[in-house]
């Protein structure tokens, strides 16, 4: 297929472009040991195939507890679906004190970083192509992806939005993380605060 040329033609989706007037924000989390919830945040965002086209999902994690605090879908890469989710989070967990991103256009712009700084809140983002600065969503990808995604051929939105439901909901309250010395992220998450109070 290579020789002759042939290739499948869809669109490919580009989940994080820059845009050339937003500012960039240094990335704070190198050398940071993070040992508590809501120490870091992050957010990204990525797409997910259907029978018929894609949709966007945006989450909002807790990178210590790896807890998905909030989670959107949307048929566009607006800003609106990414802002929602970050203003979901604060509502139920309070601000985080840092909140690390990709350059994407959504979380460099105004309406997002104005959110996370009217909450004190300081904007880390990672370096260029650089996956690895995002590590622990990006392996939420992978197994939302390969444990749920590709397991089912999604018909509509709100089909997706279930098995994601059904999916994040079991990450949460189930899935345990050796990482997390067995602990699934909902107990890492509540251990931390009951042994705070």
């Amino acid at each position: 297929m290579k020789k002759m040329g042939i290739h499948a033609l869809y669109r490919k989706p580009h989940t994080s472009k820059r845009h050339p007037a937003h500012p960039v924000y240094p990335y704070l989390l190198k050398g940071l040991k993070i040992e508590r919830p809501n120490q870091v945040w992050a957010a990204d965002i990525t797409y997910i195939p259907m029978r018929r086209g894609f949709v966007y999902l945006v989450v909002i994690m807790d990178w210590a507890t790896r807890r998905v605090l909030s989670w959107r879908l949307s048929n566009t890469l607006s800003t609106d679906f990414c802002i929602e989710a970050a203003q979901e989070a604060i509502g139920l967990y309070g601000p985080p004190e840092i909140f690390n991103t990709d350059q994407g256009s959504q979380f460099t712009s105004s309406e997002f970083t104005d959110l996370l700084k009217e909450k004190g809140v300081a904007i880390s983002m990672d370096g260029r192509g650089c996956w690895r600065d995002n590590v622990f969503v990006e392996r939420l990808w992978k197994s939302i992806k390969y444990e749920e995604v590709y397991l089912h051929a999604y018909d509509s939105v709100s089909e997706a939005k279930r098995g994601l439901e059904r999916y994040l909901t079991f990450y949460n309250h189930v899935r345990p993380h050796s990482v997390l010395d067995g602990l699934t992220p909902d107990e890492a998450y509540q251990e931390y605060l009951d042994n705070a109070a």
